[in-house]
């Protein structure tokens, strides 16, 4: 039997109705729905999709964002993860280095601390094209993971360094509000 021998196969509607077709159709929208809402990571089964929103510059996108937690409720008291879908080619040197500078604006760091963090990232960040997913995981008490894919590219076990990284998209005085609040779902 060939792979395609169920394509040939004619069937018969049941009972004149084409319920067959509305049950399979159903099932691929089932199916399709839940992969719209899968978690970003698969240890992360029970992470939902808290909201999204694209990033851009002068009109250009730069990457869609998905901000991820348990049962789809942000608390930045509980784990979370922020999942950014590149739609560029970009240095992983210059996403740390701009990383940096957007922390920079939010609060102000030690230029020791920033040139640690920012040497941390660049150890950490791989270079990205068109398409490429990167994942940080925020864990209180234990800092973040970046993943690449599903691959873990390694942690930052800094607290501080979590926060202020998460606080570029996050934090109420972030430079870009209007992603923010897609990605919290706030008006």
């Amino acid at each position: 039997m060939s792979r395609n021998s169920v394509l040939n196969t004619p069937h018969k509607p049941v009972r004149g109705h084409p319920a067959g077709f509305k049950a399979v159709f159903a099932a691929v929208c089932l199916l399709a729905a839940s992969m719209l809402h899968a978690s970003p990571l698969p240890h992360l089964s029970n992470f939902e999709a808290v909201g999204s929103g694209t990033m851009r510059f002068l009109g250009l996108r730069l990457y869609d964002a998905t901000l991820w937690s348990p049962g789809g409720v942000w608390s930045a008291s509980q784990p979370y993860a922020l999942e950014l879908v590149y739609a560029r080619n970009f240095d992983g040197a210059a996403i740390a280095q701009r990383s940096i500078e957007e922390i920079a604006k939010l609060r102000p760091f030690p230029a020791p601390t920033l040139a640690r963090w920012e040497q941390q990232m660049r150890a950490l960040f791989p270079d990205v094209k068109d398409g490429d997913r990167l994942t940080g995981v925020r864990t209180p008490g234990a800092g973040v993971s970046f993943y690449s894919g599903t691959r873990k590219l390694g942690q930052i076990d800094d607290e501080t360094f979590a926060d202020a990284f998460f606080g570029i998209w996050l934090s109420p005085s972030t430079r870009a509000p209007n992603l923010r609040a897609q990605l919290l779902k706030s008006p």
